[in-house]
C-alpha cells in the first residue's frame, strides 16, 4: 500500500519525504487556498520534491472548463495527476481526455457504480471518501471492498486511492479492504508511528537499565 500526503505544505512534504514514507501528494482547492504565493510555483515545487504523483484539482464546474484546466494542469509537470469530480461534467471530461496523455484522479467518489464508470473511462485513480461516508451513516470501508471486488472481477488497472482518512483506524481499514493507496493528512500519518503501549514498555525497559548496579556499556568491545 502506498501513502500519499494530503497537503501542500512544503515543510511537511519535505519531512515525510525524508522519512521515505510517502510516494505522492494530493491537494484540493481548500488545501491550496491555505498557501501563499504563486500556486503554480507551489505545485511545481511539490512535484520536484516528491518525484511521484501529485494530484491537483480543477476548479471549473462545467465540462468545457474542466477540460481546458485539465490540459493546462497536465502541462505543468510530468508528475501532475489531474483531479476531476465524479459527477456528470467530470465523467464527460474524463472521456474527452482520452488520448491527451493526462492522468486523472476521479475524486469525491461515493458509490461503487461511480468507481466502475471511472475505471471504464480510463481513470488512473478513484478516490472514495471513506471518512465522510461514515459521518453520513454510510459504510465507507464497505465501499472500498465493493470497488476492490469489481476492479478485480474485470482486471481494471485503475487504482483505489482511499481518501478522507480521518484517523488511524481508517487507514488500517483501507489497507485491509485492499486499497492501493491511502492519502493521509500529516497529523494522522504522524500518529501511525505512535503507540502508547510501546512508549510505556520502553520507559520500563530504560528504568530497569538505569537501576542496574553493575554498569555495563552496551557499546564497548
Amino acid at each position: 500500500m502506498q501513502f500519499f500526503l494530503d497537503t501542500a505544505d512544503i515543510k511537511l512534504i519535505n519531512h515525510f519525504k525524508s522519512l521515505k514514507l510517502i510516494s505522492g501528494v494530493t491537494t484540493n482547492p481548500a488545501i491550496m487556498a491555505k498557501e501563499t504565493g504563486s500556486l503554480k510555483k507551489r505545485v511545481i515545487e511539490i512535484c520536484n520534491i516528491v518525484n511521484g504523483p501529485v494530484s491537483v484539482e480543477v476548479i471549473a464546474t462545467d465540462a468545457n472548463g474542466m477540460f481546458e484546466q485539465a490540459l493546462k494542469l497536465g502541462a505543468l509537470h510530468e508528475n501532475i495527476v489531474v483531479k476531476l469530480p465524479a459527477n456528470r461534467a467530470g465523467f464527460e471530461t474524463l472521456g474527452r481526455l482520452e488520448g491527451h496523455n493526462v492522468p486523472v484522479n476521479m475524486t469525491v467518489v461515493y458509490t461503487s457504480m461511480q468507481a466502475l464508470l471511472c475505471a471504464k473511462l480510463g481513470a488512473l485513480y478513484v478516490s472514495p471518501f471513506v471518512g465522510r461516508l461514515d459521518v453520513n451513516s454510510t459504510d465507507g470501508v464497505g465501499l472500498l471492498s465493493e470497488i476492490r471486488r469489481i476492479f478485480d472481477n474485470y482486471n481494471f488497472n485503475t487504482k483505489i486511492l482511499a481518501a478522507s482518512m480521518r484517523n488511524a483506524i481508517y487507514v488500517k481499514s483501507a489497507a485491509l479492504a485492499g486499497a492501493d493507496v491511502a492519502t493521509i493528512p500529516p497529523d494522522i500519518l504522524s500518529q501511525l508511528m505512535d503507540s502508547e503501549l510501546g512508549d510505556v514498555s520502553l520507559i520500563g525497559f530504560l528504568n530497569e537499565w538505569s537501576n542496574i548496579t553493575r554498569r555495563i556499556d552496551l557499546f564497548e568491545d
